[in-house]
Order: structure tokens, then C-alpha cells, then sequence
């Protein structure tokens, strides 16, 4: 819930009075569970906080259709303190496994009412598929209209400077309408592993634009043609990619999609050619230093894609293959980083690595041609890619390390006929490994940074975590795994989801920073939103407040911060690549 200025009445006011009159005193303890629920077979573990001292030996899981007590346990640890809570206990009640509505007692607090059940996570993965329809360009089912008819304009593309190219389609990145193929190509590989890997769980229940109605193909694949056909426009020639449409003048305000009229051409809005060299039209400017960055993430795309769709879309399967062969030799001529544009402000996607795009783009090629050079080339690749930058750091740069989880490893991993799959599978263990040595000391077994899109890297480790394990039977991080799953559905400082509507009739997101939310009033149901941030990163960043009094102020931890309020994009605005990425996770939970 949240406190909207205007648009609804500032509830956490109206209670901040009523305690102050009845001289009541605010809450102290809470227990924070996963909203969504837990099946039988999972590791289940609440959080009891209380601004107290505490001293909670035991606790009670309550079945909610007698009123009776399931069990008591005294599976209790102490978790040390979390300012502002002095006492923090982490209550094991992974016994649990009849199916079931309950909640937990204890400390003299109570949790939310969850489920035990086999199905919990079911539809989970289609509901995120709702936000991706929201995000569409070109047509947006949501409005039920067209926009951005008019793409674009090319720039930095010498001799065809300003000439008009049909770029139409693809999703809008950030609940905002920039365009990047550095997110729209790992969202489309991440959606496309998806089904490759669990078919069954997608339903059809919309047509290709996205409306309602089955048109006989799965709706994840649907949206992966969506993402494809607009990568298939900006990759025009063998040796011209685009990697951008339109800048951070974007953020000159809130408005319905398609009424952009402030790039100096009308409607049309830029499109940024991939020159390999540093990129910014305005004050700042990005440090590219190549292409195989872009390069690589076409190529990984449209091969992936080009296998899922071949039974819907041969002669289109057919060619993005094609295209994925020329994108990848494009990469291995110019190695180096192609990063996002700034423009106005001082904010882009700072990707540095490169060679993990370049491995995962000649792995895939691998598994679909057969062709044992690009099986050397990844593994090239692969071992100059190492650990996963960001994995087990404290800090990192607004996508310094991307994409978050690295799926060339995991399909090299995988390949037990590859000599070189153990050394892989090492440096998938060895990532973990250091995101777990930071996960020890923390009562909520959170062992991410908590930078800018924090809940990115969240969805990375789980799904990191449980391929390891699909690859190698070894069930070591199940614990760590399951904190950071439920630390998604409320088992966080908050109490809240950080998936907008799921679970339906929970806590989550609800006052997001979205245009289409705030300036057009519709419900944008099934994003992830960024997630914390530390609380530095949250003073320093510019344009950055609060439209309402903070209802969670008083369980922001000393260190970092969420905030359920439109006006902090740090925290609280649903990404596309993001919800893309929790949905390969989501499938395989089904």
C-alpha cells in the first residue's frame, strides 16, 4: 500500500494521528514470510524482527481453517540485529508440508496468512508475461492503440545521418519508452530459454499483438517474435546494427505512449547507429570502446529464436539464423563494449564486459550448427569471461556487469561431451560461492549489493543457483537459493512483494514509477521492480524524492531503502529485462 498525494488519501498520515491520539504505540515486532507461499518440498524459513530485545526460543505455525496449531518448533536461530531491529530470528519451519493456509506466532507477533501447496508457483510465469505485453511498442495492448509510429531518425551512421529507418516494435525498457537492444535481446534469450526448457508451464491465452484471444502458438513465444521482429529492423544489413532508440530526454515527463515530440523531428525520435566509439549527443557521453557487446546479444537472440520459432516461423527462423552467424562475426571484428547513451543526465548502462555476450552467442551457434570452431571460441571466451563481475562484491556500476547471470557458462556447463564443462561448472560454483561468504553474516541471507536494480541480481543468483544444480545434482545453495526467492515475495524488511500484483490480494508495488500508472491510471500488473538501494545511492541520485510521507519508515534499515512511491525511479520502477529474467526462473519453479 502506499500514500498518493491527490490521487488517494494519505493513509499512513491518517494512522500516524489516530496512534498519536489514542496514545497507542507503533508496531514493534513483524515476522516476514514468503507472500506467495511454499511448497511442501521447499526450505521454509520466516523472519521475526523486533526493535526490542527479544528472546524467542520457539514458535507456532497455525492452520487458518481450524485455528489449531500445526506444530511448535523450536528450529530457532538468532540472526543478530538489523538496525532499527535490535533482535533478529530466523524461524525454520521447513517440517511443514501438509498442503494448507497457515501463519506464524511468535515473540508475540503474527506473520501474513500463506499457502503450502505444490502449485504455488503456477501461472506465475505468464503473470510476468503481462508486464511484457505492457511494455510493447509499436502497438500496446494495454491502450489498445499504436505509438511510436514514426521511429526514427538514424544518428552517428556517417553518410546517412538523419534518414529515416522503420524501427517500429520491440518493448519499452523501464516502465519508460527508451529502447535498447542491450536489454531487449537478453530479455528475448531469457524468454526464449524459457520454453526451450519448461514448454509445458506457458499457456495461450493472447494473439501476437498481445490481445486476448489464442492464436495457437504459446504466449512466451509470441513475445519473443515481439522482441525479435524489432531486432530484425535494427540489424537492416549484415553490417549495420543499431543498438538505440531515443534518450534520457525521454524523462522530460510523464505521458501516454507515442507523444514524444521533443528530439527536433517531429514524432521521430533518434536511432543510434553502433559505432563502436563513445556515444552522447548532449553533456555526457558513454565510454564504448567496440561492438561485440551488441554483437554478440544479436547473435545469441536470433539464434536461440531462431530454434523456437522455426515450427511457427521457418522462413523467418531461417533468416534471423543467418543474421546470427553475420552478428557474431561483426563481434569477433570488433571486440570491445558498445554501452547505452546518455544525453541530458549523467545515467547509462555502464556494460564492460563483453566477452561473456561473445561466448554465449558462439555456444548457441554451437548447439544449433554443430561446428566445433564455435565451441573453441566459447570457451575462449568463456575463460577470459571468468567470475561473474559483480558476484560477491560490495558495489558495482549501474550495469557494469551485464547481463547479471551468465548463460554462456551455463550451457558450457552443461555440455558433458565439452572437455572443458568442469572448469565452467567451477566458475559457476565459484561465483556462488562468493555471493554466499557475503550472505552468511546477513539475517536475511541477502549476499547482493545493493546497487541500482538491485532485484536483477536477486533473479541472477537464483536462477544461477538452481541451473547449478540442475547441471550438477549438487544441492548446496538450496538455503541461500530460497532466502533470495522469498526475499522477492516479502520474507525482506518490508513485508512487501517485489512483483507488482503477485501475489493477487498481497502486499506489492502499487505506486510504481510508470507513466502509465501515473499519468494514465492503468494497472501494470506482474514487473519486477529495481528493488533497494543503498541509502547513499539513494541521496546521491538526481531527481530522486519521495511524493508522500515514507510508510516504511519506520523498518528502513539503517543501510538501504524501498520505497512503494512513483517518484523514486531508484527503487520502485518495474524493468523489462528484469521481469524477463525472473520468468525463466518462475517456469522452471513450476
Amino acid at each position: 500500500m502506499n500514500c498518493i498525494m491527490g490521487r488517494r488519501s494519505c493513509v499512513t498520515i491518517l494512522m500516524v494521528l489516530i496512534l498519536l491520539l489514542t496514545g497507542c504505540s507503533r508496531k514493534e515486532k513483524y515476522i516476514r514470510v514468503n507472500q506467495l507461499g511454499y511448497r511442501p518440498v521447499d526450505i521454509k524459513v520466516a523472519v521475526f524482527l523486533s526493535k526490542n530485545a527479544a528472546n524467542v526460543r520457539s514458535f507456532c505455525l497455525v492452520d487458518v481453517s481450524t485455528g489449531k496449531t500445526a506444530f511448535r518448533s523450536q528450529q530457532v536461530e538468532r540472526a543478530g540485529n538489523y538496525p532499527p531491529f535490535q533482535d533478529v530470528y530466523r524461524l525454520d519451519f521447513s517440517a511443514g508440508k501438509k498442503p494448507g493456509l497457515y501463519f506464524i506466532e511468535a515473540g508475540g507477533a503474527r506473520s501474513p496468512v500463506f499457502r503450502i501447496a505444490d502449485d504455488i508457483y503456477k501461472g506465475t510465469a505468464d503473470f510476468l508475461l503481462r508486464y511484457m505485453r505492457q511494455q510493447q511498442c509499436g502497438y500496446n495492448p494495454l491502450i489498445r492503440d499504436s505509438c511510436h509510429q514514426y521511429d526514427g531518425y538514424i544518428i552517428y551512421l556517417p553518410g546517412r545521418d538523419s534518414q529515416h529507418i522503420d524501427v517500429r516494435g520491440g518493448w519499452h525498457d523501464a516502465s519508460d519508452y527508451l529502447q535498447y537492444v542491450t536489454t531487449t535481446a537478453t530479455a528475448v534469450y531469457q524468454l526464449a530459454l524459457a520454453y526451450t526448457m519448461r514448454p509445458e508451464v506457458f499457456s495461450d491465452a493472447f494473439n501476437a499483438r498481445g490481445d486476448s484471444g489464442p492464436n495457437g502458438i504459446p504466449d512466451v513465444l509470441d513475445q519473443v517474435k515481439w522482441g525479435l521482429d524489432w531486432l530484425d529492423r535494427m540489424n537492416p544489413e549484415p553490417d549495420i546494427l543499431f543498438h538505440q532508440i531515443a534518450d534520457d530526454r525521454d524523462h522530460m515527463g510523464f505521458r501516454i505512449p507515442g507523444n514524444d515530440t521533443f528530439y527536433s523531428k517531429g514524432y521521430e525520435r533518434p536511432v543510434y547507429f553502433c559505432s563502436g566509439q563513445p556515444q552522447g549527443i548532449g553533456k555526457y557521453r558513454n565510454r564504448s570502446t567496440g561492438k561485440a557487446s551488441i554483437a554478440g546479444k544479436f547473435a545469441s537472440s536470433f539464434a536461440l529464436g531462431s530454434i523456437v520459432l522455426k515450427n511457427y516461423y521457418p522462413k523467418f527462423s531461417a533468416r534471423i539464423l543467418q543474421k546470427a552467424k553475420d552478428a557474431y562475426h561483426t563481434g569477433l571484428e570488433y571486440p570491445g563494449v558498445c554501452q547505452t547513451a546518455p544525453c541530458r543526465a549523467p545515467y547509462f548502462y555502464e556494460e564492460e564486459n563483453w566477452t561473456d555476450d561473445m561466448e554465449l552467442a558462439a555456444s548457441t551457434l554451437y548447439q544449433i550448427t554443430g561446428k566445433t570452431t564455435y565451441a573453441e571460441q566459447a570457451v575462449n571466451f568463456g575463460q577470459k569471461e571468468g567470475i561473474t563481475g559483480w558476484m560477491g562484491r560490495d558495489t558495482a556500476r549501474h550495469y557494469q556487469y551485464y547481463p547479471f547471470v551468465n548463460l554462456g557458462h551455463v550451457l558450457l556447463a552443461g555440455m558433458n561431451s565439452m572437455a572443458a564443462a568442469d572448469s565452467f561448472r567451477f566458475l559457476l560454483k565459484e561465483s556462488i560461492e562468493r555471493v554466499v561468504a557475503r550472505a552468511r553474516s546477513d539475517p536475511f541471507r541477502m549476499g547482493i549489493p545493493f546497487i541500482w536494480c538491485s532485484n536483477n541480481l536477486v533473479s541472477a543468483v537464483i536462477t544461477q543457483c538452481h541451473l547449478y544444480e540442475r547441471i550438477t545434482k549438487d544441492s548446496s545453495y538450496r538455503s541461500y537459493e530460497a532466502a533470495a526467492r522469498d526475499w522477492l515475495f516479502g520474507c525482506n524488511p518490508w513485508g512487501t512483494s517485489m512483483i507488482t500484483g503477485l501475489p493477487p490480494g498481497g502486499d506489492s508495488p502499487e505506486d510504481i514509477h510508470s507513466a502509465m500508472t501515473h499519468s494514465g491510471k492503468y494497472r501494470v500488473d506482474g514487473g519486477l521492480v529495481d528493488g533497494p538501494v543503498y541509502s547513499s545511492i539513494f541521496r546521491s541520485l538526481k531527481g530522486v524524492f519521495l511524493s508522500c510521507p515514507d510508510e516504511y519508515a519506520d523498518v528502513q534499515p539503517s543501510s538501504i531503502v524501498y520505497h512503494d512511491d512513483y517518484a523514486d525511479y531508484s527503487t520502485n520502477e518495474p524493468t523489462m529485462d528484469g521481469t524477463a529474467s525472473l520468468v525463466l526462473y518462475l517456469a522452471e519453479m513450476e
